[in-house]
């Protein structure tokens, strides 16, 4: 599972790269919403599952969580891209993320270990060199950097809030909740947005991809994955995930990956292994004791 999310979640960017030049983000991502909503609809009913959490409270806590992870996250990484941000710069920021979940884990007197530890400043300089090479010059503006903070702290806090509040639930029932609210934040960002969308075969593609894989792939795998292991070991896998693109950016558009990149790539593979691998006492056991509730049927 965790292999798949990382593949999945890699091709963010790459959507990006061919749906932004044709749609402005904050329509091309309620629009995602949207279709990603009634994909679920369709599934939960013809599953007969329940549409909304059994457990009282939990569609507030799935709300707030799917604000965070989807229109905070999205919303501030595809601004920033469209703000002029380079990718591998926003992909430098958003990894910041296992280290702030490593940080209030253990602010928190949450278990992480020096090896761990090690693991995170291992993998963030594996990822530092991955991207390095892509930073380009003059691309940081005051808006674009807040965006890109924004999306940051949104994944983080996302994360940290799924793990502590939503109970297990059924993946389609907790994603019904979490995307309608994404919609619902979204939606009078996108009627702000005087940029119209001009639909050609990169941008359904972009869409398509968006709705079916990211949304109802990768997302779904993201709140499985939460569920069954550690915040900080979960976290770690979003350094997997500048460098599997930076793989996907040079097979699809033949952008070079020198052995500095290579190295980069070596060094995050790592350090995340540092991070999830048990120890005797079970520390950062990626499927750890959190049961995930009901099977996809």
């Amino acid at each position: 599972m965790p292999v798949i999310f990382v593949l999945i979640w890699s091709t963010g960017f790459i959507v990006a790269r061919f749906g932004m030049p044709h749609a402005p983000p904050m329509k091309f991502l309620a629009l995602r919403y949207l279709l990603s909503v009634a994909c679920f609809l369709a599934w939960a009913v013809a599953a007969g599952i329940a549409l909304l959490p059994r457990e009282r409270g939990q569609v507030k806590h799935l709300a707030v969580a799917g604000i965070l992870m989807h229109a905070g996250y999205l919303g501030g990484v595809w601004a920033a891209v469209k703000m002029g941000m380079g990718a591998g710069l926003a992909a430098l920021l958003v990894g910041l993320q296992p280290v702030l979940t490593a940080i209030w884990v253990s602010s928190r007197g949450g278990a992480v270990s020096p090896r761990q530890w090690a693991g995170l400043a291992l993998g963030f300089g594996g990822l530092a060199m991955v991207v390095w090479q892509k930073l380009g010059v003059g691309e940081i503006s005051a808006a674009n950097f807040a965006a890109a903070v924004g999306a940051l702290l949104s994944i983080t806090t996302g994360t940290i809030y799924q793990k502590r509040y939503v109970s297990p639930c059924d993946v389609r029932t907790a994603s019904l909740v979490q995307l309608s609210a994404a919609f619902a934040v979204t939606l009078p960002l996108a009627l702000l947005e005087s940029e119209g969308m001009r639909w050609n075969g990169e941008l359904a593609g972009a869409m398509a991809w968006s709705v079916l894989a990211l949304t109802l792939g990768g997302s779904s795998l993201l709140f499985l994955l939460i569920h069954r292991g550690a915040a900080t070991s979960v976290s770690s896998l979003m350094y997997l995930v500048p460098p599997t693109t930076a793989v996907m950016a040079w097979l699809l558009f033949g952008e070079a990956i020198t052995a500095f990149t290579v190295a980069g790539i070596a060094f995050t593979a790592l350090g995340v292994s540092l991070v999830v691998r048990q120890s005797p006492a079970g520390g950062g056991k990626m499927s750890g004791s959190h049961a995930t509730g009901e099977r996809l049927k």
